[in-house]
């Protein structure tokens, strides 16, 4: 099954955040020897692995409350940067990682910080896989919200990525018999989009370019959604992103 992007531009907008942000406690791991692979003992070697993939848990975690931190308090200034995406690309150019991944720990802890309440009720924890967590809201889209905080707490993180997309018909969205004729989207055998015409022309044809793409997905039968970028660069940079995933995505499947 295919997936559409829908971009749209967006201004530069500065947010406000309850800040829950002070509240949140991580659990301290120590440190974590990385001697263990010289070994030749085979219960020392798996309790090395074990910690270590403990500890990288953690950091995804830690890392995404930090960056969630900069960006809601606005600390990225006190570093001398005009706004998150400049302190993100020079993050990324100093360690050499990849933007997908920066703001993909940016998500892991908005995400946490916003059900941080639900998640300690069930004793989520660093250990139980921060990187579920990017699944969680499209899980609760789609399947009631107790049974999505049970999975998210003993699922593995392929085994939840697979329930977040909830079964064909609870999917929200989906309209059956979708066409798309000269320019108008028609569900039924009925005209399923209206656009006033008293808009400006840039704006109508603007809205009505995205239905015709949207439409002409659905009548082949994919999935639709919209992606929130600011503005061309960051467009062009997560379409590239996106291709690779989606690549992954079918490869795995």
């Amino acid at each position: 099954m295919n997936s559409h992007i829908l971009y749209k531009e967006e201004p530069m907008e500065t947010e406000i955040y309850k800040n829950n942000y002070d509240d949140v406690q991580l659990s301290n791991s120590g440190l974590i020897a990385l001697d263990y692979a010289g070994s030749g003992d085979a219960a020392e070697i798996d309790r090395g692995i074990r910690d270590c993939i403990k500890g990288i848990r953690l950091s995804i975690l830690a890392m995404g409350l930090g960056l969630a931190k900069i960006r809601v308090k606005s600390l990225y200034r006190d570093l001398g940067y005009q706004n998150m995406s400049q302190y993100i690309q020079r993050l990324c150019d100093d360690t050499k990682m990849d933007r997908s991944s920066i703001y993909n720990w940016l998500y892991i802890g908005d995400v946490y910080i916003k059900y941080q309440n639900d998640l300690e009720q069930i004793g989520f924890n660093d250990s139980d896989g921060p990187t579920k967590l990017p699944y969680l809201e499209r899980a609760l889209e789609t399947n009631e919200k107790q049974n999505v905080f049970d999975n998210i707490k003993n699922m593995t993180v392929r085994e939840f990525a697979e329930f977040s997309k909830g079964s064909p018909e609870e999917v929200p969205g989906l309209v059956p018999f979708v066409k798309v004729r000269r320019g108008r989207v028609y569900a039924g055998g009925k005209l399923a989009v209206k656009i006033n015409r008293r808009l400006d022309k840039r704006t109508y044809n603007y809205l009505r370019k995205i239905m015709c793409i949207a439409g002409k997905a659905m009548e082949e039968g994919d999935l639709v959604f919209f992606v929130r970028l600011r503005n061309r660069d960051e467009m062009r940079r997560y379409e590239q992103s996106s291709k690779q995933l989606i690549s992954k995505l079918r490869k795995d499947n």
